[in-house]
């Protein structure tokens, strides 16, 4: 498949629309205390088109989150590398690793035995995140805590580079605190570096907890028409 320029994708009304919206991020960031290049913000562009990710990189935004595999696979195969680094950032199917592992940079869903097997197997020295769930609920992805060291142990022992953890906790307030406060010492314990949590709507409490990584779609590119 022949590569298509970034370029050819910039919309410069957007451009400024974005510009804007991420002065507004940049300012929840500092306004915490933290300095800009202490957070890396991802851009979360699911089910958004391939001008608001030439917009992200055109502002300095060199990370960009997919959550759907094959929406992953036909911009990276549309947009080749561009200078950006691509995180997979949903569920993973088991039967979709071998073509996800070609695409993304980092798995950043990664939760079961069966997926760290896979991903070893398909991608030697793969780098990922271990998603942690602190809802306890079934419909969520994510390792329970208590069975996160394991997991990250065993991904250890396969080659793979665990560069961080990731969770996507309930809304209410003191849950979403509790869980980022819990992921931050798990970090620590087992030594990772890479704490990715923190949305649109909890960016400040995020950040004056210590991430690493906010991922951000609509404080970005504003509502999405479909989930």
């Amino acid at each position: 498949m022949a590569m298509t320029s970034l370029a050819s994708f910039a919309n410069e009304e957007l451009r400024a629309h974005v510009e804007s919206n991420l002065a507004r991020v940049r300012e929840r960031i500092m306004a915490t205390g933290r300095a800009l290049d202490s957070v890396r913000i991802v851009a979360v562009t699911k089910t958004f088109g391939l001008d608001c990710v030439a917009a992200a990189r055109d502002l300095g935004l060199t990370t960009v989150g997919e959550n759907y595999v094959d929406e992953l696979v036909e911009k990276r195969g549309t947009v080749g590398d561009s200078g950006l680094t691509w995180h997979y950032l949903g569920a993973l199917q088991t039967n979709k690793i071998a073509k996800v592992v070609k695409v993304a940079d980092v798995l950043c869903g990664v939760s079961r035995t069966k997926e760290v097997e896979k991903i070893a197997h398909e991608s030697p020295g793969h780098r990922i995140y271990v998603q942690v769930d602190y809802t306890e609920r079934e419909q969520r992805n994510g390792v329970l805590a208590s069975e996160a060291p394991a997991l990250v142990d065993h991904a250890r022992s396969l080659g793979l580079l665990v560069l961080g953890l990731m969770t996507v906790p309930d809304p209410a307030p003191v849950a979403t605190e509790n869980a980022f406060r819990a992921l931050v010492d798990l970090a620590d314990e087992l030594e990772i570096p890479e704490r990715s949590m923190g949305m649109t709507n909890d960016v400040e409490l995020a950040c004056s907890l210590g991430t690493t990584e906010i991922r951000l779609g609509r404080a970005l590119f504003g509502e999405r028409t479909y989930a």
